[in-house]
């Protein structure tokens, strides 16, 4: 787990210098302090309103403790091993076997699962899921994925408008200047993929993580392995319907995954699930 931590650390500064680097070569100094004031900005936007957003998004309502004891006494228990305070818990009107997080702190966290993954998976496979998602709230993972999603979207923003710049700004020594202008315009379209896999590697590194953390809670690698295994299957024959994926990090496992391949790895939010259930399995409690 301390090595995906140090991976976590590593990813979102080069997230941070590349787009640190682009401000400077637009704007030198100027362009600097601006791209760092954006970032925070949306940074802070991004943390404190996007729960919300995602709960409507998904339909999600309140579980009221008397249609859903057994969940909610679920959620307390994890909790309490977790030292933090019982999240909010939400029903997604869904089929799809899946589960989420979100919120910015400890006393305004929600745990979202849906009609689907309550059907599908026994208790303790369920509490594997529920301290899956609750270990994303003791890493405090909203507040990660966050400044990593903003930062990639300013860098493709700022990239975006470098190469446009480039490409119409016109104006000044072609001359003297085209080796710039045709840096920029490369920079402009290699610097969003650039932070997209980055930002999907802290993605996939964070939900390692959270299985760890998880299983310890639980102290219980097994139920969430089989858990992995049962959403895989269950996404096949009931795929989302509704969402985005904008929002495909926040799930416990990808309703909208591809296949298994290196290259579509690298693109994905989430790790393979066969990879997940072998590190889980090797736990020692």
């Amino acid at each position: 787990m301390i090595g995906n931590q140090i991976k976590t650390v590593l990813l979102l500064g080069a997230l941070t210098g590349i787009l640190l680097v682009i401000g400077s070569l637009i704007g030198g100094r100027s362009g600097l302090t601006v791209a760092f004031i954006f970032a925070i900005l949306m940074n802070i936007g991004s943390l404190f309103f996007s729960h919300k957003l995602v709960l409507l998004m998904y339909r999600a309502k309140e579980a009221k403790k008397e249609d859903y004891a057994e969940l909610h006494n679920i959620v307390e228990e994890v909790a309490y091993a977790a030292n933090i305070p019982k999240p909010k818990v939400y029903i997604v009107p869904s089929e799809n076997p899946n589960a989420f997080a979100t919120g910015p702190s400890y006393k305004r966290s929600v745990v979202a699962v849906t009609q689907g993954i309550l059907k599908l998976l026994s208790k303790d496979e369920l509490k594997g899921v529920i301290a899956h998602e609750v270990a994303h709230i003791k890493n405090r993972d909203m507040l990660i994925s966050s400044i990593a999603a903003t930062i990639a979207a300013v860098i493709s923003y700022v990239a975006f408008m470098a190469r446009w710049g480039a490409m119409f700004g016109g104006g000044g020594n072609r001359e003297n200047h085209g080796n710039n202008i045709i840096g920029l315009i490369a920079l402009g379209i290699l610097a969003p993929i650039a932070a997209t896999v980055i930002q999907l590697a802290i993605s996939r590194s964070r939900e390692y993580i959270a299985d760890s953390t998880g299983a310890k809670l639980v102290m219980n690698g097994e139920s969430l392995a089989k858990a992995l295994e049962k959403l895989h299957e269950g996404n096949k024959s009931h795929p989302l319907m509704f969402g985005t994926d904008a929002t495909n990090h926040l799930m416990i496992i990808s309703p909208f995954r591809g296949a298994g391949r290196a290259f579509v790895n690298l693109f994905s939010t989430h790790p393979d699930y066969k990879e997940r259930c072998k590190r889980l399995r090797a736990l020692n409690f």
